[in-house]
């Protein structure tokens, strides 16, 4: 794909597409188009080299909201039409928008060997613990004992948890944000942009119609400072308010939450972030439950998890430049008209 000479300044309304986005007043959906929308202009990339491809279900709808390519894809196989467009034509900047329905349920499969794979591009995974577009029913994420049109004496199911499933398949750019801090949402898409290779971002999407305050004790003002913590790397893990200061520390691999008087008065084994360390990345995952039931850990947002590794396109070319190198760039017709055939017996 030839590259765009001198560049006109995009803003925001440059990728705002003019069809009427239809969401539910009050979605969640609206802020994480809004961050998208203002996101792109920073990232430097042409609008024609821009793809957005969906699956099925209310997040599905976004490839239309957007002045770039695109592609409303079939339930469960958004990652699947990403990785052959990304295997074909590596240049473009591909990203994948997904539902917790859409990408861990029917779509499970394809999920993780994309991960695993390793391709170049972004998946934005809206997390609402619920399937909104049919109405209601119980999701892969829903907790244990949710009412629902489907479960209305309460899922028995256990759930999925999205990050320690994403570290599990391998994925190298791991993070999650939520949909009403905007500012960290464009932060969380910028560094999940500029990593090479699979990057995977779990958004907690309020859907205020069937699973309305799900994730409010993790941005209410009143019980954010508690309940969440924002990953910096480098930074030690400090949560709380400043009059009741925690700071999570880690011994033998085992966290735990201790009181602090100050930010400058901190314990030696303190946890310091370092999101290139996948044990820890792991142990971070699972602050999703209590891991002592006794001691509530705050759920992290950020970056969990980072490594670099080569993506699946580049092995793929190197491999047919090798093959030509080696055996000539051969000849379809040739193939076609020979004379070579196999006996099945």
């Amino acid at each position: 794909m030839s590259e765009v000479e001198n560049p006109v300044a995009l803003t925001a309304k440059d990728f705002a597409s003019d069809q009427e986005v239809r969401w539910c007043p009050g979605c969640g959906d609206f802020s994480i188009l809004k961050q998208v929308q203002m996101t792109l202009p920073d990232l430097g990339v042409p609008k024609e080299n821009i793809v957005f491809i969906s699956g099925i279900g209310c997040s599905s709808r976004f490839p239309y909201y957007l002045n770039t390519y695109g592609m409303h894809g079939i339930h469960g196989r958004a990652t699947a039409i990403a990785s052959g467009l990304k295997a074909v034509n590596p240049d473009l900047d591909l990203w994948v928008i997904t539902g917790d329905g859409d990408a861990l349920s029917i779509g499970g499969n394809h999920l993780i060997h994309l991960l695993r794979r390793n391709f170049n591009l972004n998946i934005l995974l809206f997390n609402n613990e619920i399937y909104g577009l049919t109405k209601g029913q119980y999701s892969p994420t829903s907790p244990q004992g949710s009412i629902s049109k489907s479960t209305p004496f309460g899922s028995v199911d256990h759930p999925f948890n999205p990050l320690a499933l994403a570290l599990g398949s391998e994925a190298t750019f791991v993070a999650r944000s939520m949909d009403r801090d905007p500012q960290h949402l464009r932060k969380t898409l910028k560094e999940a942009h500029e990593h090479k290779g699979s990057s995977f971002i779990e958004i907690y999407q309020n859907c205020n119609v069937f699973n309305d305050g799900a994730f409010d004790r993790l941005s209410n003002k009143e019980t954010k400072a508690e309940t969440a913590i924002f990953l910096e790397e480098g930074e030690p893990l400090i949560f709380g308010r400043e009059d009741n200061l925690q700071a999570i520390i880690l011994k033998d691999f085992k966290p735990a939450v201790v009181s602090i008087d100050s930010r400058e008065n901190l314990p030696e084994n303190i946890w310091i972030h370092n999101p290139e360390k996948k044990l820890k990345a792991g142990i971070l995952t699972q602050f999703f439950e209590e891991i002592n039931p006794k001691m509530a850990f705050p759920r992290p947002f950020g970056t969990i998890y980072r490594e670099q590794r080569i993506c699946y396109e580049d092995s793929m070319q190197a491999q047919i430049d090798e093959a030509i190198r080696s055996k000539g760039k051969g000849d379809l017709d040739q193939l076609l008209e020979g004379q070579n055939t196999w006996t099945i017996k």
